[in-house]
């Protein structure tokens, strides 16, 4: 039986890296399949130290699919790291599956009986995520390169005052928690992290315990 895991995942606390689940839901169910599992965490792309990207790969059994919105979710990693995680997924013939690589999409069909079109659809699907975590990889790295000149650019000048929180997004965020929205209805309706949500109303909380 084909168990399709889905792994969501944003860089930062203040990203919603739920925003993809619909999309991947009706994704699976264009090609006649079901998610049974969501594994959702914000976490950096660069690091493989990922505790729900684990448990997802801990709790597949052989040739279950891992399912992504793209494949920069999983591959920002250096080569090194890159090449583990490969190991992990071929310890366990998982399949890696994202509607931005049509390749991926023939795991989601039924297999034929002498293997022949899985054994090519790996090989394929082994190039392409080579070269699609190669360009994540250097995407990263150029992002960050850039982001780094323009910090010692802006210091160098004495502007640079470092990342200022979204403050109308924050102060929208706790009218709703006084107006007696629940954390689930304000991140849908905002696309925010409930970690955000649960920094604005702990704040809330200190502020009123002040007053």
């Amino acid at each position: 039986m084909m168990f399709i895991r889905a792994y969501l995942r944003a860089s930062t606390q203040e990203q919603n890296a739920e925003r993809a689940r619909e999309s991947l839901v009706q994704f699976a169910a264009n090609h006649g399949q079901r998610i049974a599992a969501f594994y959702v965490e914000n976490v950096s792309g660069a690091t493989l130290h990922r505790p729900e990207l684990m448990k997802l790969i801990a709790d597949s059994g052989e040739g279950d699919i891992v399912l992504v919105e793209q494949i920069d979710r999983l591959a920002r990693l250096k080569q090194s790291d890159w090449d583990s995680f490969k190991q992990k997924l071929a310890a366990k013939r998982l399949a890696i599956v994202s509607p931005e690589l049509p390749t991926s999409w023939l795991a989601l069909e039924k297999k034929d009986d002498t293997g022949f079109t899985d054994s090519i659809l790996r090989a394929v699907n082994a190039m392409m995520l080579d070269m699609l975590a190669a360009v994540a990889r250097k995407d990263y790295e150029d992002r960050r390169r850039r982001q780094f000149q323009g910090i010692h650019k802006a210091k160098a000048e004495g502007k640079y005052q470092g990342r200022q929180p979204d403050l109308k997004r924050r102060q929208h965020i706790a009218s709703l928690l006084r107006s007696g929205h629940s954390y689930s209805e304000i991140q849908e309706m905002l696309s925010c992290s409930r970690h955000l949500i649960a920094s604005v109303a702990k704040e809330q909380r200190q502020a009123d315990a002040v007053a």
